[in-house]
């Protein structure tokens, strides 16, 4: 049985790398193009309608920076916690066990390397409280328990090899590579939250104090007054260790849809829908039996609401509620969140990507 799930899971990833491949091609042409954008493409799209508004808050922006153009951005994730789903995709939701409440303020520094190249770093914390529901419920108190401490770190490149055409339907695509470094365990000894996540946030979610490696390929196409944003993201945990045990942790699969409609372009004032996909798989990349976590997967459905709105020449923001809409094997929560960029572009003028 166990062979027999390595060669699925091998044959799963193989077919994975493959799609993230075909749709960094999807272009409606089949005249052949350069893996490098022209001057006269970037020249042509920046001119074209894209106000500057916070934009989704559950996907990084898909278009880039323009070389040297810089984005602080912190953010506020938060998860409340006191419901789950059964062992069958379903919407209806049972009384969990544990509680759970978490904050996880996240800050994200981006650049623009070059017109095609951004590098970014993300910086968090975490703090949770859980208590036992049954005893709170039987009136017989009981401890809280919390813990805060350092969140990860997440280093990653973002690559536009094709930009997206005014005139045309040809989107913006983009390529995502991330690292992830568990300095909640290097540094601040920080525990894992209940469930082993930190909330649902911007960037696609891995296990909590895992060493990571994630791939994706990110679309987005203005089409005004929308602008309609898609990703999905393949995340490997390299092998751990817990009291001299190795570990080795579920491949994670997110995907997001986002369709954003701006109301006021010089107010950036505007809405959007956010459909967030996250999927624990039954099996890991490299054939290892999965020995930490849920063991037979997991998956999480919900949508966002989200209000965005500019607040000067060079500071936008957002802020929304992501509801659990439907799960098999996981947390029923809400996630409230908020958003705040700031932007400097060298004394010039703030560019939207």
């Amino acid at each position: 049985m166990r062979g027999g799930t390595s060669v699925n899971g091998n044959r799963w990833a193989i077919g994975l790398r493959l799609s993230l491949l075909a749709l960094a091609c999807l272009v409606p042409s089949v005249q052949a193009f350069d893996w490098v954008p022209s001057e006269e493409e970037i020249k042509k799209y920046r001119k074209s309608w894209n106000p500057l508004a916070n934009g989704p808050i559950f996907i990084s922006s898909v278009d880039v920076h323009p070389q040297g153009q810089l984005t602080v951005h912190p953010f506020l994730f938060s998860q409340i916690s006191e419901k789950r789903f059964g062992n069958d995709l379903t919407v209806n939701r049972t009384a969990a066990q544990t509680h759970s409440y978490q904050l996880n303020p996240l800050t994200t520094i981006a650049y623009g390397i070059t017109d095609h190249l951004e590098f970014n770093v993300g910086l968090s914390e975490t703090t949770f409280w859980a208590r036992d529901s049954v005893r709170f419920n039987e009136g017989k108190g009981g401890p809280v328990t919390t813990n805060s401490g350092m969140g990860d770190t997440q280093l990653y490149l973002k690559y536009r090899p094709i930009v997206q055409d005014p005139d045309s339907w040809r989107p913006s695509v983009t390529t995502f590579n991330m690292l992830v470094l568990p300095t909640s365990q290097w540094f601040t000894g920080t525990k894992s939250p209940p469930g082993g996540f930190a909330p649902l946030g911007r960037l696609p979610a891995s296990r909590f104090g895992a060493l990571t490696w994630t791939e994706g390929a990110m679309m987005r196409k203005n089409l005004e007054p929308f602008r309609i944003s898609g990703g999905v993201f393949y995340s490997y945990h390299l092998p751990g260790n817990d009291a001299g045990k190795n570990t080795y942790a579920a491949d994670i699969v997110n995907t997001r849809l986002i369709i954003e409609h701006i109301l006021d372009d010089t107010r950036g004032l505007g809405y959007s829908l956010e459909f967030v996909g996250f999927h624990g798989l039954p099996w890991r990349a490299d054939g290892k039996a999965i020995n930490v976590g849920g063991q037979h997967g997991f998956n999480t459905l919900g949508v966002q609401p989200t209000f965005q709105f500019r607040l000067g020449d060079n500071w936008v923001g957002g802020a929304g509620v992501l509801f659990s809409t439907a799960g098999q094997n996981t947390l029923a929560a809400i996630y409230p969140n908020f958003s705040i960029y700031y932007y400097w572009n060298q004394g010039k003028k703030a560019v939207m990507r």
